[in-house]
């Protein structure tokens, strides 16, 4: 097939961007013909199979739903454009992509704008709604809803990664055909239980070859020094506890700081977002921060830790962080509901009797979070061990890439 993915963003650093680049690569490699379309500047830093990239000319204005910075480009939120400025977006995209048709499917990331775009080219098309646009975005606003509901009417397929979104999509814009729930996937070759020396050395390794980052200037890239501090922070035989995720208040990590302070643990904390110096000042001298980080560190920083937590306060799409964790071998450890409440479910089905209680926490109860995390961390190596295969097991037989990739064209293939 020859397909049209489009995505308004970057190809890094958020679940939609990982996602994306995740079916250019699998889809490429499956034999596709896929042109991506989206404003990442760097695409020499992402493994994309042999996809080709296109960056459509849209001026300054880039509509979003968590307000980040983007390189040469004004953010700013969905619902606080004008219905003029969200359609001369859509405009400009749309002849960027009629300039690449014939297609067999324009494939779009998020309801608006994509979805809207996608129907604007006229070719077959499918939508995946991600969770963001419409709980951040369109949700409550009339205007926003009615156009997401027409500009999916005629889609071919609309994608949603969990039941929660599913239901969250026909709130906001009523009920609709052609619904086919598909999780997000994950690189389960790449993310993969490693001996931990291995992991460290490679981990370093990788740090070592970041590009400069002064200051921290580019939120989007690691922090200079992780080499030397991945080290240090390592060499401390104390358990370890992993965030991975955006720093907004809504993600919950200072959930996850309060509930560290009992606890005999040191955690590390990856990720960018607005609310890290308030999290810096909340956290204890055995926290480390990193900054942004990408799957070439993860692979190897995932298996040198013994709990990853989600503890997002906020309706999450799925849980791409806890799959990626429990690839790797690694007990993730979710707030239980909406999307991550699947995860946990997916995760229980694999672990053993008495210990399936430890795969979630009651959402943002601290209390609940500190109780599990101590199980965790004070199982035996046995258990432990147990406890990492299962998750293992887990993440291989629900959300594997090459699977999900397939699914995704299942409706314009049979």
């Amino acid at each position: 097939m020859r397909i049209l993915l489009w995505h308004g963003y970057l190809l890094g650093g958020t679940g939609s961007n990982v996602y994306t680049r995740a079916l250019a690569r699998e889809w490429s490699n499956a034999g596709h013909e896929v042109v991506v379309f989206c404003q990442e500047r760097h695409p020499e830093r992402y493994d994309i199979g042999s996809a080709t990239l296109v960056r459509p000319e849209i001026g300054t204005l880039l509509p979003v739903f968590v307000l980040d910075r983007y390189e040469g480009l004004e953010a700013r939120l969905l619902q606080d454009l004008s219905r003029a400025e969200l359609e001369r977006y859509v405009e400009l995209n749309v002849a960027e992509l009629r300039r690449h048709l014939p297609a067999d499917l324009v494939f779009a990331n998020h309801v608006l704008p994509g979805g809207a775009i996608a129907a604007a080219t006229g070719a077959p098309f499918a939508v995946k709604a991600h969770g963001s646009e419409l709980e951040y975005s369109m949700r409550g606003r009339r205007e926003l809803e009615e156009w997401g509901r027409h500009s999916l009417e005629r889609a071919g397929a609309v994608f949603v990664g969990s039941a929660h979104i599913r239901r969250a999509l026909a709130e906001v814009v009523g009920p609709l055909d052609r619904v086919y729930e598909v999780p997000p996937g994950v690189d389960v070759e790449a993310f993969a239980p490693r001996e931990r020396g291995e992991a460290l050395s490679a981990l370093v390794a990788e740090a070592r070859r970041d590009p400069a980052n002064p200051g921290g200037a580019d939120e989007r890239l690691p922090d200079e020094g992780n080499a030397d501090r991945f080290n240090a922070f390592f060499s401390e035989p104390r358990p370890t506890v992993v965030y991975l995720g955006k720093l907004l208040e809504n993600k919950g990590v200072h959930l996850l700081l309060e509930a560290l302070r009992e606890l005999e643990a040191k955690a590390i904390v990856v990720g960018f977002g607005d609310y890290r110096r308030e999290l810096e000042r909340l956290a204890g001298a055995r926290v480390l921060f990193t900054g942004a980080l990408e799957h070439r560190h993860l692979v190897d920083l995932l298996p040198l830790a013994d709990v990853a937590v989600v503890p997002s306060t906020f309706p999450e799409a799925f849980g791409m962080v806890a799959a990626e964790a429990a690839a790797s071998g690694v007990p993730p450890l979710v707030a239980r509901h909406s999307g991550l409440a699947e995860i946990a479910a997916g995760l229980e089905r694999e672990y053993p009797n008495g210990l399936r209680e430890l795969a979630s926490f009651a959402s943002g109860d601290v209390a609940d979070l500190r109780a599990k995390l101590e199980a965790l961390l004070s199982l035996s190596e046995a258990d432990r061990e147990a406890l990492g295969r299962a998750a293992r097991r887990a993440a291989v037989s629900n959300w594997s890439w090459s699977t999900v990739a397939e699914r995704l064209l299942e409706p314009f293939t049979i």
